[in-house]
């Protein structure tokens, strides 16, 4: 059972239980300030931390897994499968932050069940999957919708694809992998990089538990733990906090060029009977946003038998972060998008049961960096192997993970070296270029950035269906715009834009969505969304940019309320409402943002998103 990990996690997390002397809490009053956690302040120059003991308890495995994903559990997996097979015992962790596996899986989602079935020969069928039996394609006005034809050789037919509730496909790959004898524990965040002294990773520490708000330490503190691996595979998602310490420490994205994001909002909805197609698979492009403005919908009917499960609709808006207009909120144009007469008619006189929201990557191979270094690999969409073409990435990640694994095993079992350096797995980036998953997203590769041109949206339409005609073997790769933070105009530029009030019934608040999350933090710990200056926020972004984090960011986390003096305004950082989306780390202007990991166990709470 998934939930017997809590005595496993108490021998890793909470294996070195101390009584501290008291220490003194830090005055905000005499240090005002909205950062205090100890990546921006260490804590060696912090004199309440100097009588405490920093040591850790160590493990050694051969893999350790930073995310318990789809990516992360393929490899798991697929290790486990091919030490069984080779009569070879092969100790393999999967760390995941999340309290419980799926529940930060957040996804459309029509899955390709490509690597499903790869990966389980034998299965017959996806498990808890709803097969696409329609596939429909429109670009929308303010009051219309024009129908697009979906030829077979299009990308977004969905043929033989299944409507899945991802958190739930993800519980199920847990429970496979723990019968293969995968060691999984929920509610660790792995927080730091261990190296080796030659510079090759070691494996990870997770994050220390039992700090104040202001960074001081708790008597219940407790020390992470490191678990140490021959090989660590990251896992992490979009925008992973460790990925991003590797693409500085090892170069990774020095040959690549930058990669592009997308904020995907989703709902799930009880719909009226009349109003359900099970097995539908639907997306709109064009309205409610402007030609120059990437982005689409789309609208997934599920058709579970469960009763209390019935006329289930998965409905979502991604909005590129490459949007120029400071005032856009990725939120408010989701609202407003289900105001359009076609999409009310299906949500009339239905409930809406949940809410979330997700980066997602959309550089697909220009950006890509370089997958492997000295001691792990990066796999899934952690570097971006999401098919924008295909609106898909599971499959894609699901795969990277398992030829990641093979390599790994091939690697640890003729492996001679000490235990002083990390394994590196020099042929993982040529397996995956020699895969079918570079194939696709060659074939891919020029679908996003043709949406960048004069044109826009309805250029990138017609070159996306050009380039599905030649099967993407035109001679030329098109070029990213650029870092999505440098795309911002200063707000004198731009108009604001007039949302409408919520109804409640249709379009809703954003802190009454939020609740729908099951967001929870511990509030006495230090906000893991990190400044690297305080004083840039107000400086800059709000007098610059009119303060774009307020609008967004997905779940309420900042807003710029008046200062207690009454001299302006001071930001507020909300860190208990965050939903782990990574938005404010890739969209913010000034770029002074760091998202870090909070204490294990803390975020969103998603029931099959």
């Amino acid at each position: 059972m998934l939930c017997s990990h809590r005595l496993a996690v108490r021998a890793i997390q909470h294996a070195i239980r101390r009584q501290l002397p008291s220490v003194p809490r830090f005055s905000s009053s005499l240090h005002p300030k909205i950062t205090t956690h100890y990546t921006i302040h260490p804590r060696g120059a912090d004199s309440r931390w100097k009588e405490v003991d920093m040591e850790r308890v160590s493990e050694d495995y051969d893999v350790v897994i930073v995310g318990g994903g789809p990516a992360g559990l393929s490899a798991a997996i697929r290790l486990q499968q091919l030490a069984q097979k080779g009569g070879v015992e092969m100790r393999v962790v999967v760390v995941e932050k999340a309290s419980e596996l799926g529940n930060h899986t957040l996804s459309g989602a029509c899955l390709e069940p490509r690597s499903l079935f790869e990966l389980f020969p034998d299965l017959t069928e996806v498990p808890l999957g709803t097969p696409v039996t329609e596939d429909k394609f429109s670009i929308l006005t303010p009051t219309s919708r024009i129908p697009v034809p979906i030829l077979p050789f299009f990308p977004m037919n969905n043929h033989g694809n299944q409507v899945v509730r991802l958190g739930h496909f993800v519980r199920w790959l847990g429970q496979k992998a723990e019968e293969l004898g995968v060691e999984i524990y929920p509610g660790i965040a792995a927080s730091e990089l261990l190296l080796h002294e030659d510079g090759s990773v070691k494996g990870i520490a997770t994050a220390d538990v039992g700090i104040h708000k202001d960074g001081s330490p708790k008597e219940s503190f407790e020390r992470g733990m490191e678990l140490n691996g021959k090989v660590t595979l990251f896992a992490e998602g979009c925008h992973g906090h460790l990925a991003k310490q590797l693409y500085n420490r090892f170069s990774l994205r020095s040959a690549c060029q930058p990669q592009t994001y997308g904020l995907g909002l989703k709902e799930l909805w009880r719909v009226e009977s009349g109003q359900h197609h099970a097995g539908r698979v639907e997306h709109t492009l064009g309205w409610p946003l402007d030609r120059s403005t990437y982005g689409g919908s789309f609208i997934y009917h599920l058709g579970e038998d469960d009763n209390t499960e019935a006329n289930l609709v998965a409905m979502g808006f991604v909005v590129g972060l490459d949007y120029s207009n400071p005032y856009l909120s990725p939120f408010q144009e989701f609202q407003r998008f289900k105001l359009h007469p076609y999409v009310k008619r299906i949500l009339e006189g239905g409930e809406r049961l949940s809410y979330g929201a997700r980066a997602l990557n959309e550089g697909g191979i220009q950006s890509l960096p370089k997958l492997a270094f000295p001691g792990g690999a990066l796999i899934g969409c952690s570097p971006g192997f999401m098919n924008v073409s295909k609106v898909k990435g599971t499959h894609t990640a699901m795969k990277t993970g398992m030829l990641a694994a093979e390599t790994a095993f091939e690697v640890i079992s003729n492996s001679t070296s000490t235990t002083n350096t990390g394994l590196y797995l020099e042929d993982y980036e040529n397996r995956v270029k020699g895969s079918w998953v570079w194939d696709e997203l060659f074939a891919a590769r020029n679908a996003r950035p043709s949406f960048s041109t004069s044109l826009g949206v309805y250029g990138g339409i017609l070159y996306t269906g050009i380039s599905s005609l030649i099967k993407g073997r035109e001679p030329w790769t098109l070029k990213h715009h650029g870092a999505d933070s440098n795309s911002i105009k200063p707000k004198t530029e731009c108009k604001p834009i007039d949302y409408p009030k919520p109804d409640g019934k249709i379009t809703f608040d954003l802190l009454s969505s939020v609740a729908l999350t099951g967001t929870n933090h511990n509030h006495d710990q230090p906000p893991h969304l990190t400044l690297k200056d305080d004083t840039v926020p107000v400086q800059k972004n709000l007098n610059m940019y009119g303060g774009p984090e307020q609008r967004f960011c997905p779940a309420g986390v900042y807003e710029f309320v008046p200062r207690e003096d009454g001299e302006g305004e001071r930001l507020q950082i909300n860190a208990q409402n965050c939903i782990h989306c990574k938005t404010c780390d890739i969209k913010d202007p000034s770029q002074n943002i760091n998202w870090v990991v909070p204490e294990g166990g803390g975020g969103p709470a998603y029931n099959g998103m």
